[in-house]
């Protein structure tokens, strides 16, 4: 580790925390990089129902805990994601004790279960829950997305997830999460929803812009005007998701071996102006989350198609600082 590079987190300490999505792993491989420029994690998946809470008698905190003892010992923030989400959720969780459809009430009764005991064995540790994940569609005419929470609860399902995390921790700040944040279609759906839940008095606090982002868009217009919509519910915002790709928008586009000078000068470029924006804004952003640490280790390697790489990130594949770091500080 330069000990000449600057510290991410401490440069931007008057701001916001800035944190990465981590697992067991990278806690262990990228330990360095971590400590120093980040003062916040996301467990990446082991929060998830799916891994957390495998079997309807079983809960499986081994790799929760790592991680929230890691943040704990480098005194780190630690978001909670997720508690309620149309995927990576067993399927027990929809089915009766005779493997039948599980009724509303049931449903419900599960889901507050497992909410109590995630929820409340991280109380205090975890400051804030990324409650509900991606409910809204987005095609244009589809409110909300087709799901079994949605198909055997209701729309309802969605305030109670945030009443009974609220009744977990009621210190905890709680997030409704989102991608596709900034099309004008789905953020008017997104304000919608999350307008609708503070109307109704429900204990909603923020919205997660998750910012699956890439060189070619959203536009800076197009984050801003979100951004001001969003916050004229008198809510706060995140960054939880963050990645800026080289690829377009809907991942197609010649597969790179390399990244191109000119790709990376669009990053460096890309990444100055959103830091830029989130600055601007920093009595409404509480907080800007990478979705990962360094280009080694990301979802996009290998997404959409297997063996496409991607250089996502802020530092490459050896952990070192790229040009869109120093954009990035460049205040």
């Amino acid at each position: 580790m330069d000990n000449n590079i600057k510290s991410l987190c401490k440069e931007y300490a008057e701001y916001f925390p800035i944190g990465a999505a981590v697992n067991p792993k990278v806690i262990k491989s990228h330990t360095g990089l971590i400590v120093k420029h980040f003062n916040s994690i996301t467990p990446e998946n082991e929060m998830k129902p799916a891994l957390i809470h495998k079997t309807e008698a079983e809960y499986w905190f081994e790799d929760a805990d790592a991680l929230v003892g890691f943040a704990q010992e480098n005194r780190m923030k630690v978001r909670g994601h997720t508690l309620v989400w149309h995927n990576q959720t067993p399927d027990w969780f929809f089915t009766d004790n005779t493997g039948k459809p599980a009724s509303r009430e049931l449903l419900l009764k599960k889901m507050k279960e497992h909410i109590h005991t995630v929820a409340g064995r991280y109380k205090a540790k975890v400051y804030c829950w990324d409650v509900v994940n991606e409910a809204v569609e987005d095609t244009s005419s589809i409110y909300l997305r087709k799901s079994k929470w949605l198909e055997m609860v209701g729309e309802d399902f969605i305030e109670r997830a945030f009443e009974y995390a609220h009744d977990s921790d009621p210190d905890a700040v709680l997030f409704y999460n989102d991608y596709n944040e900034c099309k004008a279609e789905k953020s008017e759906k997104i304000y919608r929803l999350v307008k609708s839940l503070k109307e109704k008095d429900v204990p909603v606090h923020g919205i997660g812009m998750q910012g699956h982002w890439s060189i070619y868009g959203p536009t800076l217009d197009e984050i801003k005007r979100a951004v001001d919509k969003y916050a004229s519910l008198g809510i706060k915002l995140q960054v939880t998701e963050l990645d800026v790709s080289l690829y377009e928008p809907d991942y197609k586009g010649m597969e790179l071996k390399a990244p191109l000078p000119e790709l990376l000068a669009k990053q460096e470029e890309y990444y100055g102006r959103i830091f830029e924006l989130f600055r601007e804004y920093k009595s409404v952003f509480t907080g800007i989350t990478f979705w990962g640490a360094a280009d080694d280790v990301t979802w996009l390697n290998n997404f959409p198609t297997k063996g496409r790489k991607n250089w996502p990130l802020l530092f490459d594949d050896e952990h070192k600082p790229k040009a869109a770091f120093s954009s990035v500080l460049n205040k």
